[in-house]
């Protein structure tokens, strides 16, 4: 049996963790998350890769691409979650899991924040438990049979 195959997309800003809002975000730099979920999944026989962007077409691509050789995507769609019905028709046509996280409570911030279209189409959604949450989809992925 193969390993499955995770995508964890960031959107923008993300690429700023351990810089910008510490308060709400942490201190913990995105390379340093990607490489301590690289072995997180590692550990539990998972490959995983990584894609952040600013660029809301450039989301769109990596989701198209990722259709037939993707079993799950992990998506923190960042400000598009509240904004890109793009983004949510591109998941649309992804055949694999699907698991929305957000390192803070989206619910708990301003009202803008807490419409997700992303949500529509996710398995799962996580937020408000820092980046633990990256984590809890992984174990989430790994029960699933595919």
């Amino acid at each position: 049996m193969s390993k499955k195959k995770i995508l964890v997309i960031n959107g923008p800003n993300i690429n700023l963790l351990g810089n910008r809002e510490k308060h709400i975000y942490g201190n913990l730099k995105l390379e340093d998350h990607n490489k301590k979920l690289y072995k997180y999944a590692k550990n539990k026989n998972l490959n995983i890769s990584f894609f952040q962007s600013n660029y809301e077409g450039k989301i769109i691509d990596i989701i198209q691409s990722s259709r037939r050789n993707i079993d799950a995507i992990i998506i923190n769609a960042a400000g598009y979650t509240h904004t890109s019905i793009a983004i949510l028709d591109s998941l649309r046509a992804f055949e694999g899991l699907i698991y929305e996280v957000h390192i803070s409570n989206i619910y708990n911030r301003e009202s803008y924040r807490r419409k997700s279209y992303i949500s529509e189409v996710s398995n799962g959604v996580i937020c408000g438990l820092g980046l633990l949450g990256y984590e809890i989809a992984i174990d989430t992925i790994s029960f699933n049979k595919f």
